[in-house]
Order: C-alpha cells, then sequence, then structure tokens
C-alpha cells in the first residue's frame, strides 16, 4: 500500500510510520522538518507546510491517506480536494467534537459542536472541538465512506510532547509525598499512541471508513492505580496526599488544569467515553502497566529537569501540601 502521512514524525504520527514501514507498506511523510526529520530514512520525506498547500508533492498518488494534524478547516479541505484520489482518507479528529462531557457513555452518535463554527482559525480550549467538527464535516462531504473520522481521547505514552500524563508517572515514581486532587478513584481515560496506531493502520489496509472513538474501555483505570503503578515500577517510596478538589481549584485558579493535566473534574464524562464500535473494528488496547512501563523508560532518556510541559513544580507543590495540612 502506498500510504501518505502527512505529520509522520511526531509522536502518534511517529508511532503510525513507524508501524507502516514494519508492515512493509510504502510510506511518505510529509512535514516541516522541525522534529523527527532525521527518523525513517526508508521512508520518502517530503518537505512542506501544509498550511501553504501540498504543492511539494506533486503528482504523487498515494492508496491511503492518514491526516494527523489538522485542525483548521481551510488547511483539511485543501488537503481533501488535493488528495481526493486515494482509495481512502483517515482523519485524526478528537473526542473534544463533542458537546457535552456532562454524563457517562459519549457515544459517535453524542451530539457535536454545531455551526455557526467559531469565524476564527486561532486554536484555543474553546474553539478546538468546534474546528475539529468543522474539519470532520469537510472530509465527509468530499470523501463520504472513503472517509474514517477518529476521535481518540487523550494520546499517551513514550515520545508524547505535552507532558501530560508523564507527569503523572514520573513524578509517582520520583519519591516522596506527592499532592493529587481527590478522590483516588476517579477514572482516567486514554489510548497508547502505538495502539492508535496500529488501529488506524488497520483501518487504512482494510479501507475502513466510518467514525470512532478510541480510548481504553471504561473502567480500565484510576487516577490512584495509575500513580500506584507508577511508583511500583520504579520501586519508589512516593505516598499520595489526596486534596479536595474544590480547595486546590481555590488555591490554583485556572492554573489548576496545567497543574494537575488530565484532571477535569467539570466534565466527568471526558474520562467515559464509549469505544465499543472502535473494538469492534479491531481496537486492541494493551495493558496499562506496559504503557506505564514504556513511558517511565523514555522519561528516563530525557533531561530530567522541572517543572515539565505540564504538572506541578516541585516547589508550589510543597506550598500546597503544607497549606492543606494546616487546614487540619
Amino acid at each position: 500500500m502506498k500510504l501518505l502521512v502527512i505529520g509522520g514524525t511526531r509522536f502518534s504520527g511517529r508511532a503510525l510510520t513507524e508501524r507502516a514501514l514494519a508492515r512493509g507498506h510504502e510510506v511518505t511523510v510529509f512535514h516541516r522538518g522541525q522534529s523527527g526529520a532525521d527518523l525513517f530514512p526508508e521512508a520518502e520525506h517530503v518537505l512542506g507546510d501544509r498550511e501553504e498547500g501540498l504543492d511539494p508533492l506533486g503528482d504523487r498518488e498515494f492508496d491511503a491517506v492518514v491526516d494527523t494534524c489538522g485542525y483548521v478547516p481551510r488547511s483539511v479541505g485543501a488537503a481533501v480536494e488535493r488528495l481526493d484520489g486515494a482509495g481512502w482518507y483517515g482523519f485524526i479528529s478528537s473526542i473534544s467534537a463533542y458537546a457535552d462531557f456532562s454524563e457517562a457513555g459519549m457515544t459517535e452518535a453524542s451530539p457535536l459542536h454545531t455551526p455557526p463554527f467559531p469565524d476564527t482559525e486561532e486554536i484555543t480550549e474553546t474553539t478546538y472541538g468546534p474546528l475539529k467538527v468543522a474539519c470532520e464535516e469537510r472530509v465527509t462531504a468530499a470523501l463520504g465512506d472513503r472517509a474514517a473520522l477518529i476521535r481518540p481521547g487523550y494520546i499517551v505514552g513514550p515520545h508524547d510532547p505535552t507532558d501530560r500524563f508523564t507527569y503523572w508517572l514520573r513524578r509517582a515514581a520520583s519519591g516522596g509525598e506527592m499532592l493529587a486532587p481527590a478522590p483516588s478513584d476517579q477514572p482516567i481515560q486514554f489510548v497508547d499512541a502505538r495502539d492508535l496506531a496500529a488501529f488506524v493502520l488497520r483501518l487504512a489496509e482494510t479501507a475502513t471508513g466510518g467514525v470512532y472513538n478510541v480510548v481504553h474501555p471504561r473502567g480500565t483505570t484510576t487516577l490512584g492505580e495509575l500513580l500506584e503503578r507508577a511508583r511500583a515500577e520504579a520501586d519508589a517510596d512516593t505516598t499520595v496526599t489526596w486534596a479536595d478538589g474544590d480547595w486546590l481549584g481555590e488555591q490554583l485558579g485556572e492554573d489548576k488544569y496545567e497543574a494537575f493535566p488530565l484532571w477535569v473534574p467539570e466534565e466527568p464524562g471526558s474520562h467515559l467515553v464509549d469505544p465499543a464500535r472502535a473494538v469492534a473494528a479491531g481496537l486492541d488496547n494493551r495493558p496499562v502497566a506496559e504503557t506505564v512501563r514504556d513511558t517511565l523508560a523514555w522519561d528516563r532518556t530525557r533531561e530530567q529537569a522541572w517543572p515539565m510541559r505540564a504538572g506541578l513544580a516541585p516547589d508550589r507543590e510543597a506550598e500546597l501540601i503544607a497549606a492543606w495540612a494546616a487546614r487540619g
């Protein structure tokens, strides 16, 4: 199969390119050359900025396309128009396409953000979801059944550039007293980037269209279990202080989302999405313990500097633990 991966050298795109090459596919990666340019010498690298168009691809044709980095409908629409000849097109969207996370059990039929979409290309916490829906509409309007819309939840694992997941693991593996928002049994739902890649490639190989939520099944793990797995993997002496979420919100304000990534108390349904359709189509999630072990191993190869891109800095954590203890 001749496969084009738009953005195929970073995180989930990297995992997809690696797996496709291992399976013997002829892979072209279109990227800006700003990260991972030295990866995958056996693939064809075409450098360019999708915001300026896909002209660097010339007259190349592909059996399948995976768009890993489409965020605004203008550029996604231009890509779809240019690559209309492909037999299958996979668009990596997001569960952020859904309009309401107040309840559990989000399925592919749940309500999405609706027009009018933001009249902007600025990507913010507010516009990200609606823009993804607008991108999806461009894809399906042009390609119909030849398109697959993949809606992952939090993507985690080795090579994660966000540190949203890695922060929790590194901190739990570092020892000492750790602060986390109660309760310890709150569900945490995600997908390993490598499992996402395997599922997307399976759809590409079988030219399967449709819409899919791609996450671990509901109830797979909790925040407390996740931290304990990381602590045990590192054989650390870490203890967790579970502070009241409302109190932490008062102390941190809007910074609470950066301090405690993955924690979205106002949207409990964001960690209770239903992936049954994807599982039926072949999604195979590896054990959480494997993702924890591999992510920690990768993290140890990096410079162990604080603060990370996400998470609570050690000095601020110590201040909050002291303040919580002082409340009695």
